[in-house]
């Protein structure tokens, strides 16, 4: 997000008018969910002001500072014992989605897994050509194609606390060693979501998420 996020977290980056990690927990707060644990790092204070002072919403909201240089994986790690002993639902503070919360939750819970993703079908940031028989006329063009085969992380997890016993220290990034590990020791489930998801990696995506939330189109709003 480039000099927005020099002076404060990603999570305060606002889209219509409200900082993005607002708009996660009303994704959460539509599926009955209002005890949030919030991973702090770089300029963590900020974010604990914020929530010191919202008082539109009836969230419980601890923030835990787990350190700056704290990889993603670390930070689950640090904040063990405030997520108690059942399962819990996670995500990063950089994406929006209209996934269903309460569906993907009954759908971890049938698997079994210690862990479920939500799989979504990425769309390329360019426009495909596909080429005619003799190699040179353009046959067709595709603006931004979805791909059909090809399914991502969108940062939506549903977890069990044994999960975490496949971090082995601060410095690991969860999709790495446990993400991996667990898939390999087939604890690993994935919930296809076929509907919205836009992360926000870039100005461009804040915008576009800033358009559809003023001209009402925001398919994430299911609240």
């Amino acid at each position: 997000m480039g000099a927005e996020t020099a002076s404060r977290p990603k999570a305060l980056i606002e889209v219509g008018g409200r900082p993005i990690v607002w708009h996660i927990l009303k994704l959460y707060e539509a599926a009955g969910i209002s005890d949030f644990v919030i991973c702090a790092g770089f300029a963590g204070g900020m974010i604990r002001d914020y929530f010191a002072h919202e008082r539109g919403e009836d969230w419980r909201v601890e923030v835990v500072d787990t350190g700056e240089r704290t990889a993603t994986a670390g930070r689950l790690r640090r904040v063990r014992d405030a997520l108690g002993d059942g399962t819990f639902c996670m995500t990063y503070s950089d994406g929006v989605a209209d996934v269903n919360i309460s569906r993907l939750v009954e759908f971890h819970r049938q698997q079994g897994k210690l862990a479920t993703v939500t799989a979504v079908r990425p769309q390329l940031p360019y426009g495909v050509v596909s080429f005619a028989a003799d190699g040179n006329a353009a046959a067709a063009f595709d603006e931004k194609p979805r791909l059909d085969t090809l399914w991502i992380n969108s940062g939506f997890f549903v977890i069990e606390p044994r999960a975490l016993d496949y971090i082995e220290r601060d410095e690991q990034a969860w999709e790495d060693g446990p993400l991996t590990q667990l898939a390999a020791d087939g604890q690993l489930a994935a919930f296809k979501h076929e509907g919205f998801w836009q992360c926000m990696d870039a100005p461009r995506d804040r915008d576009l998420l800033e358009e559809l939330w003023r001209t009402g189109r925001a398919p994430w709003k299911i609240w």
